[in-house]
């Protein structure tokens, strides 16, 4: 299985570090804001998957972000949220990420969007401003996972993300294609009906 994973999140949460720290096993700091595109082959559930990590920037502008948006909902199977446990404003920017990410689905029409609720810097518990609680709730009331991860620190909890994902985007194409087989089910029973009615008449 290939899968498009979009990871966003606001300027200096770690979230090119997270990603780095899923394909390398090493923390190697922060990147800045750039656009980078990865491909990574992982093993989940004894299956190899390959997966595409797009590293996107986050825009302020909402109108920009809004129609970046469209885009990255058209290209991927799931999207990684990242903020910062010590930067409230980022926890914020992910809340309306959330909101965007859902209105660009239902405008294209898609069934599901799996999301994945990344608080990174676990580490650096002293200097919290959003508490994990926060964090269970904003992924509960959004129909979400959550994590609170140290991408500086442990590598199997950044694992955990991107395995979790990834059985969310299985479960989700799961789901679109019994849905697809139901809807065809309906469609056929339709057109016997309809042939039926066509030929007493």
């Amino acid at each position: 299985m290939d899968a498009n994973v979009v990871v966003l999140g606001t300027d200096n949460v770690g979230k090119s570090a997270l990603i780095v720290r899923f394909l390398t096993r090493r923390f190697i700091g922060e990147y800045g804001d750039i656009e980078s595109l990865y491909t990574h082959n992982v093993v989940v559930d004894g299956r190899e998957q390959t997966l595409n990590i797009w590293d996107a920037p986050y825009s302020q502008d909402m109108s920009l972000e809004s129609l970046m948006c469209e885009k990255r909902v058209q290209w991927a199977d799931g999207f990684v949220l990242v903020y910062s446990i010590c930067d409230r404003a980022s926890f914020n920017a992910v809340s309306r990420l959330i909101q965007t990410i859902k209105t660009a689905k239902d405008f294209l029409g898609f069934e599901k969007m799996p999301i994945v609720i990344v608080g990174n810097k676990r580490d650096l518990h002293h200097r919290r401003t959003v508490l994990s609680e926060e964090g269970r709730l904003l992924a509960l009331s959004a129909d979400c996972q959550f994590y609170e991860v140290s991408a500086a620190e442990n590598y199997h909890s950044v694992l955990m993300v991107f395995h979790g994902l990834v059985d969310r985007i299985r479960e989700s194409r799961v789901s679109v294609k019994k849905l697809a087989g139901i809807k065809g089910i309906v469609k056929s029973m339709s057109a016997v009906f309809a042939r039926r009615r066509t030929d007493s008449l």
